[in-house]
C-alpha cells in the first residue's frame, strides 16, 4: 500500500498564508501526497507551485456551510477549474437534506458536474455528522446515481468528522460504484488504516505528514 498516496494534505484555515500555502505543497512533494486541497483563492498558486510535480490541486466548493445558490457553487466550480483545480470537493445543502428537498439535492449535484469537463474529479461533501444514519443513506444513494466519482464524508468544519460508521454505510449503499473520501479528525496512522480497511479510497488530513512518519515506525 503507497499510504502517501491516498492522502489529500489538506490546509482550509481562513487565515492561512501565501507562505502556509507554499509549505504545504513543498510538502505535498516531497511526501508524493495525492493532492493538496485547499480553499479556491490559492488555485493558481498552487497549480504553478506543482505544475512539474504529480500532486493534484484539490479545491472546495460551497465550503464550508454548502448553503450558497446553486448559480455560486457553479461559478466557483467552473472559476476553480480555469484556474488549473483538477479536482472539486463541494458541499451538498444540508437545509436541502432536512426538507427531504432530494431532488433539489440531485438537481445541484448533476449542475455543477455539467459545467465542468468530466476529466475533473468531484467528491461530494455529505457532512454525515449533521445527518440521521437514514440521511446518509438517502445522500449516498442520490450521489451513486450521479456522475460524481467520490462521497465525502465531511468539511472538517462541523461537529465532528469522519466515523468509521459512516464509512460502513457508505460503502454498503454505493458498493464498488464510487469512491470514498473519509475526512475530518483523522489525526494518526491507526485511524487511518482504519478508514482504508472499510473502503475509503481516499483520505483529507491536515496531519498527513504525522501520519506517514508515524507509519516508518510499523
Amino acid at each position: 500500500m503507497e499510504l502517501n498516496r491516498y492522502i489529500d494534505h489538506t490546509l482550509l484555515k481562513a487565515d492561512a498564508n501565501e507562505a502556509d500555502i507554499k509549505t504545504l505543497c513543498e510538502e505535498a512533494i516531497q511526501y508524493e501526497f495525492k493532492s493538496v486541497c485547499i480553499n479556491p483563492t490559492w488555485v493558481e498558486v498552487c497549480t504553478n507551485i506543482l505544475k512539474d510535480s504529480e500532486v493534484l490541486v484539490c479545491t472546495v466548493i460551497g465550503f464550508p456551510l454548502g448553503a450558497n445558490h446553486t448559480d455560486i457553487k457553479v461559478f466557483e466550480a467552473k472559476k476553480a477549474v480555469a484556474d488549473g483545480a483538477d479536482e472539486i470537493d463541494m458541499v451538498i445543502n444540508i437545509g436541502w437534506v432536512k426538507n427531504q428537498w432530494f431532488d433539489k439535492v440531485r438537481r445541484e449535484i448533476d449542475l455543477i458536474l455539467d459545467a465542468i469537463p468530466d476529466n475533473i474529479i468531484v467528491k461530494v461533501i455529505i457532512e454525515t455528522a449533521l445527518l440521521t444514519e437514514e440521511e446518509i443513506r438517502k445522500v449516498s444513494q442520490i450521489v451513486k446515481e450521479s456522475k460524481a466519482d467520490f462521497v465525502k464524508t465531511s468539511t472538517g468544519f462541523s461537529t465532528r468528522g469522519a466515523s468509521l460508521n459512516d464509512i460502513k454505510i457508505i460503502k454498503e449503499i454505493i458498493g464498488n460504484s464510487k469512491l470514498i473520501k473519509a475526512s475530518g479528525g483523522i489525526r494518526n496512522f491507526d485511524e487511518t488504516i482504519q478508514m482504508i480497511r472499510l473502503g475509503s479510497d481516499r483520505i483529507g488530513a491536515s496531519r498527513g505528514i504525522d501520519i506517514m512518519e508515524e507509519s516508518k515506525n510499523r
